[in-house]
């Protein structure tokens, strides 16, 4: 039987700040169906790895591959499967609600106003979509950004500490979209502060990879490499 082939795959990833390493060595392997959350404590590396996967910097050392190949290599074709929530919400205030999903909802295209308003729906938005964003609250703003999961057809969400100021209910509902985006074939990168409640979760530690992990050797030698551009 044939082995599946990873959508992600990380070979030697390394990343340095200020002349420190936040992780190095890394090597890892996700696939379709998964749910990983990333661990690891403040400044061990957890936003700037999922920046990296999501294309928005390139300094770092090592490889990504995307369905086994290179990111310079497939970048535009990986760009269109990946969606990415950053730890802001990505907001603009001085828009509504709905205009702030008609603006990510071109970039994909096939969207119509009905179904953005049935995602705000779905986020406990409805009757809100006319209300101008800086008008709601820190929970409905995080809401607004997480309606985009709803329409999105990317393959590989990237999602940075996305519960922050859910309440108890749009956890759990965060939590279900997880659950169905995996179980139809998608891939999850999360990190949270919070224990999440999903069946069968993956978990990849950054203080496994962490720079008191590598011999002064290997630091040394990663110091004296310069950093790939990857484009």
């Amino acid at each position: 039987m044939t082995a599946a082939l990873a959508l992600l795959e990380l070979r030697n990833l390394a990343c340095e700040r200020d002349e420190r390493f936040l992780f190095a060595n890394l090597n890892a392997s996700f696939f379709a169906g998964q749910i990983v959350q990333i661990l690891g404590p403040n400044g061990s590396g957890k936003t700037t790895l999922l920046r990296l996967l999501a294309g928005v910097t390139q300094d770092y050392f090592g490889d990504i591959c995307f369905r086994g190949k290179l990111f310079a290599s497939v970048k535009w074709d990986y760009a269109a499967e990946v969606l990415y929530l950053g730890h802001l919400p990505g907001i603009k205030k001085s828009l509504t609600a709905i205009e702030n999903l008609r603006w990510y909802a071109a970039m994909q295209g096939g969207v119509s106003e009905a179904e953005l308003k049935a995602a705000l729906a779905q986020v406990q938005l409805a009757g809100y979509e006319d209300t101008p964003c800086y008008r709601l609250s820190a929970g409905q703003l995080r809401r607004v950004a997480l309606a985009r999961l709803v329409f999105s057809t990317a393959k590989i969400w990237i999602l940075d500490e996305p519960f922050t100021a859910l309440d108890k209910n749009g956890v759990a509902q965060l939590e279900a979209r997880l659950i169905a985006h995996a179980a139809k074939g998608g891939l999850v990168l999360v990190t949270s502060h919070q224990d999440i409640q999903v069946p069968e979760l993956h978990l990849l530690n950054l203080q496994d990879f962490s720079a008191a992990c590598l011999s002064q050797e290997t630091q040394h030698n990663h110091m004296k490499q310069e950093a790939h551009s990857h484009v």
